[in-house]
Formats: structure tokens, C-alpha cells, sequence
């Protein structure tokens, strides 16, 4: 089943839960205030009325507009029966998901916005299906590993880290689409990079933010198999339109010009929609340039905030962290 079809599906139980809830608070309410179910019988009379109007021929427009007046007095009864008896004014009004399509995804023949919105998520939901979003929170990314540790480039790590996830946290407390930071997260292999930029990711997706996360190699290939015609989608259409896009691991896709054409064509629609781009890698700003173009590079120094990781390899401290666990038992 295509991503449209499953939209529509979930547009039309949208619908039928309306109705189905409308139906039932019609049955409370007639059975708490008689009243109200005497004046809904007496409209549910109105298309009758109206076809003996039409059938007699007899001053139609007259006798119409006399139905019409009466039908309005009878739903403002209602009404004010409905505030008499504690219930809300509108309370019996049908209340669709979608007020302007009334949950059946089209207006005039055309896509509603809830329809294309919801076919959205839905196809960013498969896209992120791979990714371990649960894997790694803010909560569970240790500064201790960083604690005392120097590099040739960086005397105190433990204070780059923590502000590097205090700018993370910070950056999820305050996004929105359209004002929010590009970010280019750049520095060796296990420093944290990817952790983070799943914290990131997790958090906005459970804020219901449209976030995709990827990595570089695999978001290439589905958008070249999908363009060749070998599979089915819009891989570039969403990514292009998500309200977040995270890139992981830049530079690990396949060294071709589709690839370098394509990564353009994504950081630069993205920058010309104004909506937000975080992007990780463990090349630097000059090993970028080298592999790409330069007008890649002059889009991130210019449009990204440039977040450098340092420390040692934590995967690797883990790593004999359980080893050395593994042996004491």
C-alpha cells in the first residue's frame, strides 16, 4: 500500500471517529435533557418538509426561507438548552480533525494540507525505521568519559563537551522550523557525534516535530536507487521538506559525482527554504573541500554554527571498559 493510501485510511477513521463520537454525545444529551431530543426530531423532519415544499411548487422560495428561519430558531434552542443543562454550546457540533477538508484529505478536488502533512510523517516514520532513535538521550551521554582528558588540539575537553551538549539540549528546548540553527558537528571517530545527534533527533520526533535521520551512505543510496528507477519514492522530496534533517557520517557515502550533486542540491534547498540542517562527520572543514566542492564548504561556514568534538574514543573506552569487567568476574 502506498504512503497516500495509508494517509487516506487514517484521514477517513478520523472521520468515522468523529461522526461515531458526535453520535454518541447526541444520545447522551437526548437522553439527559428530553427537550433537546423533541427539537432534534422536529429537525430531522426538514428534508421531508423540504421535498413536500418542492413537490407542491407552491411559493417555494417563500415557504424555504420560512424553513430555513424556523431550523436556525430550533438549533439556537438547542443551544441554550445545552448551557441550561451544563454542557458547552457546541457541544453537539460534528468536530473534524481537519476543519477545512471535514477529514476527507481533498478540498475542491484537491490534496488538503492534513492529507499531505500526514503522508509526510508517514514516510518519514519508514525512513527512520532503521535508525536506533531510542538508543541514545541526552540523559545517557557520559561526561565523565571527557573528565581530565587533553588533546594536541584541545586542552580541556570535558568544557568543549559540555558545552557542546548544553548547546544540544538548548537546541531542542527552543526549536522551530524556521528560526532554528543550522549545526556542523565535526571531530574524530567516537566522540560522541552520532549519540548526540540521535539525542537530538529522539527528542523532536517525541515533541512531534518532522525530524528524518540518516546516515549520509544510506539516505545516497536510497535517493540514486529511487532516481534510476529501482525502487519507489520521494526519499529527496521529504529529506528536502522535513522540518529537521540530520545527516550522520558525511563522507562515508560512495565518492561520485551523484553523490557530490546531490548532497549540494540538498544543503542548498534546504538553506533557500530556511528550514534547519545538522550535519556530522568525522572529516574537517579543508578534508570536506577536497572531497566535495567548495560552494559546499562556503554553505556551512557561512549558514551552519560549527560544533568541534574532542577527547579520546569513548566507543573504544567502553569497549575495554567491559573487557576489563568481563575478566574481574
Amino acid at each position: 500500500m502506498s504512503t497516500y493510501s495509508r494517509a487516506i485510511d487514517i484521514i477517513n477513521n478520523r472521520r468515522i471517529a468523529a461522526k461515531t463520537q458526535n453520535e454518541n454525545r447526541i444520545a447522551e444529551v437526548e437522553k439527559a435533557v428530553p427537550e433537546i431530543a423533541e427539537v432534534n426530531r422536529v429537525l430531522s423532519q426538514s428534508s421531508i418538509n423540504i421535498l413536500r415544499i418542492i413537490t407542491k411548487g407552491e411559493n417555494v422560495q417563500e415557504n424555504m426561507k420560512q424553513l430555513e428561519k424556523s431550523n436556525l430558531q430550533a438549533q439556537e434552542m438547542v443551544k441554550n438548552l445545552l448551557v441550561k443543562n451544563g454542557y458547552p454550546k457546541d457541544y453537539l457540533d460534528l468536530k473534524y480533525t481537519c476543519s477545512r477538508c471535514s477529514d476527507t484529505g481533498f478540498c475542491n478536488g484537491v490534496r488538503c494540507s492534513c492529507l499531505n502533512e500526514t503522508a509526510g510523517k508517514l514516510a518519514v516514520q519508514e525512513l527512520n525505521q532503521t535508525s536506533p532513535l531510542k538508543l541514545s538521550t541526552f540523559d545517557t551521554f557520559n561526561l565523565e568519559y571527557y573528565r581530565g582528558v587533553s588533546t594536541a588540539s584541545d586542552t580541556d575537553c570535558f568544557t568543549t563537551m559540555s558545552n557542546n551538549l548544553d548547546y544540544c539540549r538548548k537546541y531542542t528546548a527552543t526549536f522551530s522550523r524556521n528560526t532554528a540553527n543550522n549545526v556542523f558537528i565535526t571531530g574524530k571517530t567516537g566522540l560522541g557525534k552520532t549519540h548526540l545527534s540521535l539525542a537530538i533527533a529522539e527528542r523532536l520526533l517525541s515533541m512531534n516535530w518532522n525530524v528524518v535521520y540518516g546516515s549520509s551512505i544510506n539516505l545516497m543510496d536510497r535517493i540514486e536507487s529511487e532516481h534510476f528507477g529501482r525502487s519507489e519514492g520521494d526519499t529527496l522530496g521529504i529529506i528536502t521538506d522535513a522540518d529537521l534533517l540530520i545527516i550522520d557520517d558525511l563522507g562515508t557515502e560512495y565518492d561520485k559525482q551523484f553523490c557530490t550533486s546531490t548532497m549540494y542540491n540538498i544543503i542548498n534547498t534546504r538553506l533557500n527554504k530556511n528550514i534547519p540542517t545538522i550535519i556530522s562527520t568525522n572529516l574537517s572543514l579543508q578534508e570536506i573541500e577536497v572531497r566535495y566542492e567548495p560552494r559546499i564548504v562556503s554553505r556551512i561556514v557561512s549558514h551552519y554554527d560549527i560544533l568541534k568534538f574532542s577527547g579520546n574514543d569513548v566507543r573504544q573506552m567502553i569497549r575495554l571498559d567491559y573487557v576489563g569487567r568481563q575478566k574481574t568476574l
